[in-house]
């Protein structure tokens, strides 16, 4: 059961520029010229509307009539899972498909049961929605026997195909970007002299593996120092973090000036600590979330409420990929190599949005579909 819950949080991240507020303190030369300049530049990128590199592939296959697919969620209150399932339905009226959505309630039966009842729908695809298909292997072969292709969506910890689990393809950002766009933040944000705190859950393999990449990233400059690494289960955030940082305050005071955490939630719960402390939610410690970047998430950085900026998932965007790489399979051509750039979010750039929403994928797909011009 230890296993299964880790598992099944793998795909439950929550969620909120340099656009914040640097800190007044900002030193007058940086630590680590090199890899500063590298990681302004980094920044500067990532924090495009429009990201290089597109926001859909650059060609695929004309739309393949009368299919159906659904969406099996881990959860529907996993804000991750709702936005990227809301994404699937847009894109398969879009596409001339029906779309249905059935969600698992976040328990491993429940999960299994939506599973179930998803395969006797015999739809032409499934997705598996943010949640470990291992933890339905049952399922997923009884899938495989009746010949209907499985797509996921955070559901292994890499984007493309998968032989182990087998699914056609996994739609997800790439971990290493996710890390190093969060550590490069950062230092550029730091000019170079961070003192940051890493907040993560070393019971999820993922999130750990996140985490360990963080803080590589942050081991490029010499300036930044990682003061403590808090190691909260995500189930755990609400009762641990705002004790912990409580402590961290004790400890570092002015000396922790950043933070990252592998998941925007612990932000979320960190704040009632600072703002009892009577930390301005616009000053140090600055935090950046690396994680899905719910609406919660962008709420905070917005308003101004102790986190600065998000690493965020572009949940539509995907929703429309997996329709697209269904139909590929249909079309008995490979899965798209295509995997989204790293976006970095701010209250700078995120023009009041609870989202990120990256331009022109609606009308790429339709034109690759042949649905639009």
């Amino acid at each position: 059961m230890l296993a299964l819950a880790a598992g099944l949080l793998v795909g439950c991240e929550r969620g909120a520029s340099t656009g914040a507020a640097p800190s007044s303190a900002a030193p007058a030369r940086a630590g680590c010229p090199a890899a500063l300049a590298r990681a302004e530049a980094a920044v500067r990128q990532a924090e495009k509307s429009d990201p290089a590199g597109g926001s859909a592939p650059a060609g695929g296959p004309r739309a393949v009539p009368g299919k159906s697919v659904v969406y099996v969620a881990q959860t529907m209150v996993n804000p991750g899972v709702a936005g990227t399932a809301q994404g699937v339905q847009e894109a398969a009226r879009a596409i001339g498909w029906n779309a249905r959505v059935i969600d698992g309630q976040g328990t491993p039966a429940g999960i299994q049961a939506a599973f179930s009842q998803a395969i006797a729908l015999r739809p032409s695809g499934i997705v598996i929605g943010g949640f470990d298909p291992r933890l339905t292997s049952q399922q997923v072969a009884k899938a495989h026997a009746d010949r209907i292709p499985l797509i996921g969506w955070h559901a292994v910890g890499s984007p493309g195909p998968s032989k182990d689990p087998e699914l056609f393809t996994n739609v997800t950002t790439r971990v290493e970007d996710v890390a190093k766009a969060s550590s490069d933040w950062i230092i550029a944000h730091s000019h170079g002299t961070a003192g940051a705190v890493v907040f993560t859950d070393a019971s999820i393999p993922f999130a750990r593996n996140k985490s360990e990449l963080i803080k590589k990233g942050l081991a490029t400059c010499s300036g930044v120092k990682v003061l403590d690494e808090e190691n909260i289960p995500i189930p755990d955030t609400s009762s641990r973090t705002p004790q912990a940082v409580s402590s961290l305050l004790s400890r570092f005071g002015d000396r922790w000036t950043h933070s990252v955490a592998i998941n925007d939630v612990y932000f979320a719960d960190a704040a009632p600590a600072l703002r009892a402390a009577r930390r301005k939610g616009t000053a140090a410690p600055f935090n950046i979330g690396a994680g899905d970047g719910d609406p919660s998430a962008f709420q905070r950085i917005n308003g101004g409420q102790f986190q600065a900026a998000t690493v965020p998932e572009p949940l539509s965007a995907q929703g429309w990929q997996i329709v697209d790489e269904f139909n590929r399979a249909f079309s008995g051509e490979p899965a798209s190599d295509y995997v989204t750039p790293v976006h970095i979010a701010t209250a700078a750039n995120s023009a009041g949005h609870t989202t990120w929403d990256p331009p022109g994928y609606r009308a790429a797909y339709r034109k690759i579909w042949g649905e639009g011009p």
